[in-house]
């Protein structure tokens, strides 16, 4: 038995990093978290008192089992975590824009500052000094552009934040998407200077592409950056002309108005950024938040720590000592040093050796944490990116044939039988053929509109199924929802998002 204890642990503890952040998209738990923090309920904690026993009886005698629910809520110090991600077409300025918001917060020092001012004046790339804050490899800073999402921790008033900054240029979409995959909020960065906005948000630009991805990834809160209005002077009828280009794609895509907000801002000059901004061309028609209120004020979705285990493997890599290590966010559950965790596939446990949240070694982690594991007892040759982790009482379903409703994006070729596409799942980028259309369904009732198309085009709801070459690890939508969603591409573009319906 003890065994079977030591597994949930594992599943756990990446999980509830994960969770804290992500996992509450899928449970009460954070609100219940929320409001705990502020009046203990009594209803409350006999629902944990409940929760916890059952991992206790097969806990291993030596370690006292924690009570999760109650760790989290001291954890985070009545503060609520939350992943963000920044995307956006490639030259809007995202990493300028985070590089100097960070800087502004005092989370980069003057000295690191000036360095990086020195060597981008150096490499001829002056302006790029802010954005080095978040770019870390050479190749990046010799193009000027950001390729992998990179990772950075602040904290606004009631929020910790997990910054995501997700790289923009076409080819690096599938990067894009890993990163999307982690977030529950995002900041879309948008150029505001004449001709960059409109090539950003014509088709082929990434704006639109990277709207319509976050929101199938199930991004639901959404932060425009109207950036660099200082080259238009703050002109009011610039913003707005952006604005409502933009409101009226993001509603097609999905996102309700009330969860979108437009925030003017200036990333290499700071403007509007950590405070509201200063400039008399801007505030005479602009009253609203600055970026770091926005963001201040997102909602934090529910997290799912009361599900079983689960762990989306990000980066598999070799640690000093035994063992290896994994990184990925909790999506559901949690998970404890010590407990056994199956991985899927290869379907073989491990035992989960140490777990590091945020650079920290800590005994637990629940969903919404992006954690890294230290395991042992299993060959790091067998772990892929995009394995899951779970726990082995509860595993997660493995299979290579599944069906799914998806949602066709603006294809020029029709989709047809035998069609092949990646299928992006989490962190997987898998090949894939669809084997069967079955149905075209009604947009807004679901109903079937037609039986077994013989092609589907653009803006078509349907329901298809799908083969992978290789076994994927999936759940169906309705139980979990994170680790249920998924985007096919077809020769560098995304052609469909889709949610699986039966494995």
């Amino acid at each position: 038995p003890s065994v079977i204890a030591e597994e949930n642990g594992h599943a756990n503890t990446s999980q509830k990093g994960l969770l804290t952040e992500d996992a509450s998209v899928a449970s009460g738990t954070i609100e219940a978290v929320s409001k705990s923090t502020l009046s203990p309920q009594v209803g409350q904690v006999s629902e944990e008192q409940n929760m916890v026993p059952t991992p206790v009886k097969k806990s291993s005698k030596t370690k006292p089992q924690i009570d999760v629910k109650a760790e989290l809520e001291k954890r985070q110090g009545g503060k609520q975590l939350l992943n963000l991600v920044v995307i956006g077409h490639v030259d809007a300025g995202k990493s300028t824009l985070m590089g100097h918001l960070l800087y502004l917060l005092g989370n980069v020092n003057k000295r690191t500052m000036h360095k990086y001012e020195q060597e981008s004046k150096k490499a001829g790339k002056a302006s790029f000094a802010y954005a080095w804050v978040l770019d870390e490899t050479g190749e990046e800073r010799e193009r000027g552009v950001t390729m992998d999402v990179g990772m950075t921790k602040f904290e606004t008033k009631t929020k910790i934040i997990t910054l995501m900054d997700a790289p923009g240029h076409k080819d690096f979409i599938p990067n894009m998407i890993t990163g999307a995959a982690q977030a529950d909020v995002a900041i879309l960065v948008v150029d505001a200077s004449r001709g960059e906005f409109e090539a950003g948000f014509e088709t082929g630009g990434q704006t639109r592409e990277h709207g319509l991805l976050v929101r199938s990834l199930g991004v639901t809160q959404l932060a425009v950056a109207v950036n660099k209005m200082d080259q238009v002077d703050w002109q009011q009828e610039r913003f707005q002309e952006i604005t409502n280009k933009l409101s009226q794609f993001l509603k097609q895509a999905g996102f309700k108005e009330s969860d979108v907000a437009y925030i003017p801002t200036s990333g290499l000059g700071g403007e509007n950024l950590v405070t509201r901004g200063q400039s008399s061309d801007l505030t005479q028609w602009y009253k609203g938040n600055c970026l770091l209120e926005q963001i201040d004020s997102f909602k934090p979705p529910q997290r799912s720590v009361d599900k079983p285990f689960r762990l989306c493997v990000a980066d598999v890599f070799k640690d000093q000592g035994s063992g290896f290590c994994v990184t990925g966010k909790i999506e559901a559950g949690y998970i404890q040093v010590g407990e056994r965790l199956l991985a899927m596939p290869p379907n073989e446990t491990c035992t989960a050796k140490g777990i590091t949240l945020h650079d920290e070694p800590v005994d637990w982690a629940a969903a919404g944490d992006h954690v890294s594991l230290t395991l042992t007892g299993m060959d790091i040759i067998k772990i892929n990116v995009g394995s899951v982790f779970c726990d082995p009482k509860e595993p997660i379903k493995v299979c290579t044939r599944f069906r799914a409703r998806v949602l066709i994006f603006n294809t020029e070729v029709p989709i047809t039988k035998g069609f092949p596409v990646l299928l992006h799942y989490q962190t997987v980028s898998e090949p894939a053929t669809i084997r069967r259309l079955l149905s075209v369904l009604h947009k807004n009732t679901g109903e079937v509109t037609k039986k077994k198309p013989k092609f589907l085009t653009k803006g078509q709801n349907a329901e298809i199924e799908l083969q992978t070459q290789r076994p994927v690890a999936l759940e169906l939508y309705k139980d979990f929802k994170e680790l249920g969603r998924f985007m096919l591409r077809y020769s560098g573009s995304t052609i469909a998002a889709g949610v699986v319906t039966e494995v």
